[in-house]
């Protein structure tokens, strides 16, 4: 399972939008939005496609401006270690 957090800026007045176009890709979903430009978006793995697929299509959101990557989690090693 791998798991990322990111926080997009964007202009407030394209909100709605870059809410639909985060929706749209694979495994995201908005966990906050502040309403003033800024919005944390979780991904999640799954079947079919990878996270860091799912991270490049946040970036090609129109309206972003701005995607950081502020959280991390991947248990695969775990999974590993257990086999």
């Amino acid at each position: 399972m791998k798991i990322v957090s990111l926080v997009l800026k964007y202009l407030p007045e394209h909100t709605q939008d870059v809410q639909q176009g985060v929706e749209a890709v694979p495994g995201a979903s908005v966990a906050h939005d502040q309403g003033d430009g800024r919005m944390l978006v979780l991904i999640e793995d799954g079947e079919g496609y990878a996270v860091s697929d799912s991270i490049i299509q946040v970036h090609h959101v129109p309206h972003v401006m701005s995607v950081t990557l502020a959280y991390e989690y991947c248990d695969d090693a775990l999974e590993l270690e257990e086999a």
